[in-house]
């Protein structure tokens, strides 16, 4: 279980890798055996945050629950943002920007 969570977060930072022009303005983690959270910003105006936990620990039922957000500046100049949940229950993103179904 060690193992997802640490996978998951180094996937998520991997994700948010800034560009080689940019400079990381924050960086923050925490990874424990039940638990992390991380927050990166960068000078190109891309963050990410996000902190997840183990729910129904040792049950069959046990699974990572992440809640995190991320935002980005576009070609077009505006600022896009996303929160999401990802749970037994899938991603659930939600943004100004996504459609609805």
């Amino acid at each position: 279980m060690k193992f997802v969570i640490v996978l998951v977060a180094l996937f998520a930072l991997a994700a948010a890798r800034p560009n080689r022009d940019a400079e990381t303005l924050r960086y923050d983690s925490n990874v424990e055996p039940e638990n992390y959270n991380y927050n990166v910003q960068t000078s190109d105006g891309k963050s990410v945050a996000e902190e997840g936990h183990v729910e129904d620990l040792g049950t069959e039922q046990e699974a990572i629950v992440v809640k995190g957000s991320y935002s980005y500046i576009g070609d077009d100049g505006v600022t896009y943002s996303v929160n999401y949940i990802a749970d037994k229950n899938g991603f659930q993103p939600q943004g100004a920007h996504i459609p609805v179904a």
